[in-house]
């Protein structure tokens, strides 16, 4: 790499002192002179070769030009970047003839080549380090020499500022490179902080709503509860929505994706001021957390909560109408981090509140959880209550009014548990539901009940199905292959459903309530007038009978009500062609009432207790009625 050095000097005298002071012989020319000055200074290194001389003894390395004015040196300089070819270092004495002198040529010479090294010669000057500087730097490019020279000096000046010139391109482009890896590893930094603050947030946050997930609400809990000996109290919520299944049902999972985010952003703003937290835990779950003194204030803002999401939304074009349910428990002050899960005191409020029906808010208290338990209890009983023989379906007579003839039985579930005892339907049936035991348990009692229809001489056999069970798309397929698997004729099969079964779900309730009328099925509507059906709106479903619930068959010939209602269901639903059966006859007035009613059909202990498959089998072929009562006689099978 060649290496320029340029000389601004215009005094002869200098060039006898450069003469004197490197050793060179008289009468040499200036140019010589500086020739052999610069030869001096680089003795270490290559030979130079002054401008416009012939070649060097060695490689030409260095070469030196000299001007001996200020403007002459700008020409060279500009010149020289032009070339491509700069000086690495430019020698100028400060003090020139007028024109522009050493200060302003080394200005000029830094504005057309910024990484030239300039050394001022100087003995004096009108200017200071500090003018020149201004005007010449950076300061580590600029440097002095003072008049006289010192030989060993300039030498090792002119030598390092060499050196240093070849070398400052490299550091550069090192520094370069280094700016830019280092800029590399910054954009770097910042992609991965952001991709982990979104793994982070993408871990901790509900993809659908956007809201926190089960994690962040979990994080969120036990830092409350750590810090509820220095805080006041705070309340947990859990809360669901009421039917959100037909939404998805009838709607699509679009529609029910859309009701979800909806919810969450009332349930957001419901929430109310006050450091809180909405989470969504999967499908139409949420949890709650917000600050609160006392129960009274929990139930209050929980009511509020349940009516802001219990109303109507439009999704997708449809007004859907929706309630909620909520579980709340109230951690107070001073309570022990590790004492309880507050999460399940929650969900236990939560059970409570839907088993009371729509838009319910119930707040924990100590009785849910012993509830919870026995149901918990009943619950593992019944997985093994059939392989211990513990359930048995025992048979209630239907008696024909016109005849008081015994047309048909209905099949009842019992159970008498080992560790609890006789244990009432209106127990463990609702918990058989709610663990989905119940369709172990329909199969089984079905089962029972069709190998024991089998016996009797063509009468019918009425099994109560479950809501549950009802909804199964392949209900009807079912109970029809296991029908003929056991000989029996479809009609000689009663299926009891109650309102709920129908209304939940009225459109696939009709379709599967046509489907069983076509295979040949009865179709009872048990527990009639309990619920919020009306003839008006059974009217359009596939059913051959009305069971009165039992409460109103109490109140005859106490109540004037009663009577009303037994006498006004039974001649509205026989002119919908409709037979009436009558539960729950006790007592020889409500006989009497329910027959002038006009009741086709008639079942309580008044004619009969529900009894075991023998005796049943045996009342059946016998063609008697029971004793008790007076009415004997058996006949065919007609439809109640």
């Amino acid at each position: 790499m060649e290496v320029r050095v340029l000389i601004v000097d215009d005094e002869p005298a200098m060039h006898d002192a450069y003469r004197r002071t490197l050793g060179v012989a008289p009468g040499a020319s200036a140019r010589d002179a500086l020739a052999a000055l610069a030869s001096e200074l680089f003795a270490d290194g290559p030979a130079v070769r002054p401008a416009g001389h012939g070649p060097a003894e060695e490689a030409d390395a260095f070469r030196l030009d000299h001007a001996d004015c200020g403007t002459a040196a700008v020409a060279l300089a500009e010149a020289a970047i032009r070339a491509g070819d700069p000086y690495a270092v430019a020698f100028i004495d400060v003090r020139m003839p007028p024109g522009i002198d050493g200060k302003e040529t080394a200005a000029r010479i830094r504005a057309i080549d910024p990484d030239i090294n300039i050394v001022i010669v100087t003995g004096y000057s009108d200017h200071g380090p500090v003018d020149i500087a201004r005007a010449a730097g950076p300061v580590e490019k600029l440097f002095y020499v003072t008049k006289p020279f010192d030989v060993t000096g300039l030498r090792q000046t002119a030598r390092a500022l060499c050196r240093r010139w070849e070398v400052d391109p490299d550091l550069a482009r090192t520094r370069e490179q280094l700016a830019a890896e280092v800029r590399r590893l910054e954009e770097r930094t910042i992609t991965l902080a952001a991709n982990e603050a979104r793994a982070v947030h993408m871990a901790s946050h509900d993809p659908l709503t956007g809201a926190p997930n089960r994690l962040a609400f979990l994080r969120e809990l036990g830092e409350r509860m750590q810090a509820a000996r220095r805080r006041g109290g705070f309340a947990i919520g859990m809360l669901d929505l009421d039917r959100f299944k037909n939404v998805n049902d009838t709607l699509g999972h679009a529609a029910g994706d859309e009701l979800i985010r909806e919810v969450c952003q009332r349930l957001t703003v419901g929430i109310g001021p006050g450091p809180g937290m909405v989470a969504r835990l999967g499908g139409d779950e949420f949890a709650l957390l917000f600050d609160a003194a006392d129960a009274a204030e929990v139930l209050a803002r929980g009511e509020r909560i349940v009516r802001a999401c219990s109303t109507n939304y439009m999704i997708l074009d449809h007004m859907v109408q929706v309630s909620a349910s909520l579980g709340l428990v109230l951690v107070e002050p001073g309570a022990d981090a590790g004492a309880t899960d507050p999460m399940r005191l929650a969900d236990l409020a939560l059970y409570e509140a839907k088993r009371g029906g729509r838009s319910q808010v119930r707040l924990f208290d100590r009785s849910m959880d012993e509830s919870a338990r026995f149901r918990h209890s009943i619950e593992a009983g019944l997985r093994q209550a059939i392989a211990k023989r513990e359930l048995e379906v025992v048979y209630q007579p239907i008696i024909a009014r016109e005849a008081a003839e015994v047309v048909g039985f209905e099949a009842l579930l019992r159970w008498n548990s080992a560790e609890h005892g006789e244990i009432p339907p209106s127990v463990f049936i609702p918990i058989a539901e709610e663990s989905n035991l119940i369709h172990d348990l329909g199969e089984w009692v079905t089962a029972e009940a069709l190998a024991e229809c089998r016996r009797w001489p063509g009468h019918f056999v009425s099994i109560n199905v479950s809501a549950r069970q009802f909804r199964r798309q392949d209900f009807v397929d079912a109970l029809a292959a296991r029908v003929a698997a056991a000989g029996i004729s479809p009609d000689r099969v009663q299926i009891e459903i109650t309102e709920t079964a129908i209304f939940d779900d009225d459109a696939r309730a009709a379709e599967t309530l046509r489907r069983l009328r076509d295979a040949g099925f009865r179709v009872a509507l048990d527990d009639f007038g309990t619920g919020y059906s009306s003839l008006f709106n059974i009217r359009n479903y596939a059913l051959d009978c009305l069971k009165i619930d039992k409460s109103f068959i109490d109140g005859l010939g106490r109540e004037v009500e009663a009577a009303a209602i037994v006498n006004s269901v039974t001649h509205l639903a026989r002119s919908l062609g409709m037979g009436v059966v009558a539960e729950g006859v006790e007592t020889e007035t409500q006989n009497q009432a329910l027959r002038l009613a006009g009741c086709s059909h008639l079942q309580g202990f008044y004619y009969g207790h529900p009894a075991d498959a023998d005796a049943t089998a045996a009342l059946a072929l016998a063609g008697e009625a029971p004793a008790q009562g007076g009415h004997p006689g058996a006949g065919a099978v007609g439809r109640p």
